[in-house]
């Protein structure tokens, strides 16, 4: 599977050369230098914390880490593998020489400067290295059917942890002890570990889209949960709201408008579209229920090895959506002073259309 992965990307290196940026323009890259721990791990199922991938144009791939991962990598990896017992950067420099390579691409979004630096002075004189940008995770964007499994077993567990939390939910209780709560029946189903800090919200500060749990408690009014796990290496993510009591109208309505715009955005996922459509189906929804100004982010995003990938959903993405793309569709309204209703659910894009992984109800709940 990491070998047809590597094959894929030494396909798309080929076609590089016109990525460059002006100046950098030309012949394509002969090597690929991978440094970002996921995209690694995406290539060669290596799930250590510290190592290097080095593919040639001609398919040859080599793993670089260090004596700590010697056991790991033998049973993880399918393409050679070097133990540094010094510094990665003058391995790697060693294997360029020897390999010939003048033309080495790198991660220009992930290479630190310390890195870069380190690395330049290992490198042939004649070799150079060429930024490139987004090349492993644009071909992350469509997942293959292990990885949709993984994620749909991610999904699951993850909504079965929220129906299991709330169980729990009584007075007294703060917004850390609920989140504290869920985080502990992900772990519990299966989950390696959070995909985020759990967000639990409740009253005004539900109007904070990233708001952190604190010690707040939990008392009668809105309650805004937004949680996700990481199971076999995949993530999840799903936002819920709860109202604690009896729900006031303008509650209820909101409610109705935000799931009205989720439902048209859903609708509106298939092959071919661009993600921008997608995020103009739930603003205009929003904007017939006077509510476009109050929906501060995009519509969604992809997810997988990292909770947050491409494709962004947003206003200006124009990503075209296919076939075997995992993304979120979570549109939501935040009002100042009152609070903040989103309603998120994972899903896949199918050859006809999409479907919604995410189970739990979303049907408005008072407890």
């Amino acid at each position: 599977m990491s070998t047809t992965r590597r094959e894929n990307l030494v396909a798309r290196l080929a076609e590089a050369g016109q990525l460059l940026p002006s100046g950098a323009k030309g012949k394509a890259p002969d090597s690929f230098l991978i440094t970002k721990l996921d995209n690694v791990r995406y290539l060669t199922g290596f799930t250590g914390s510290n190592a290097t991938l080095l593919v040639g144009a001609d398919g040859t791939a080599r793993l670089f880490t260090d004596p700590r991962y010697t056991l790991q990598a033998a049973h993880e990896v399918d393409c050679k593998i070097t133990i540094a017992k010094g510094p990665l950067a003058k391995s790697i420099g060693k294997a360029i020489e020897k390999a010939g390579y003048r033309r080495i691409a790198v991660e220009q979004d992930h290479l630190t400067l310390a890195a870069a630096d380190a690395l330049g002075k290992q490198l042939p004189s004649r070799a150079e290295t060429l930024p490139l940008s987004g090349l492993v995770e644009n071909l992350r964007m469509v997942k293959d059917e292990t990885e949709l499994e993984a994620i749909r077993q991610s999904v699951i567990a993850n909504s079965e942890a929220l129906e299991q939390a709330l169980q729990q939910l009584k007075p007294g209780m703060s917004e850390t002890d609920l989140a504290a709560e869920i985080d502990y029946r992900n772990r519990r189903l299966g989950a390696e570990r959070p995909a985020f800090d759990t967000i639990v919200a409740s009253g005004e500060r539900s109007a904070l889209p990233h708001a952190h749990p604190g010690d707040t408690l939990i008392g009668s009014g809105i309650l805004l949960i937004d949680m996700g796990a990481f199971r076999y290496g995949y993530a999840s993510d799903m936002t819920r709201m709860v109202y604690v009591g009896k729900a006031p109208s303008k509650y209820k309505q909101a409610y109705a408008a935000v799931l009205e715009a989720q439902l048209a955005a859903i609708a509106a996922v298939k092959p071919g579209v661009k993600a921008s459509k997608v995020d103009k189906a739930a603003r205009e929804v929003l904007k017939k229920h006077g509510l476009e100004k109050e929906f501060v982010h995009s519509t969604g995003h992809g997810l997988g090895l990292e909770i947050h990938e491409r494709p962004r959903l947003g206003r200006k993405d124009s990503t075209v959506l296919a076939e075997g793309m995992a993304i979120t569709i979570e549109p939501g309204v935040y009002l100042e002073g009152w609070g903040g209703i989103r309603i998120e659910d994972t899903i896949v894009v199918t050859a006809t259309g999409c479907e919604v992984l995410t189970p739990t109800t979303k049907e408005l709940r008072t407890v």
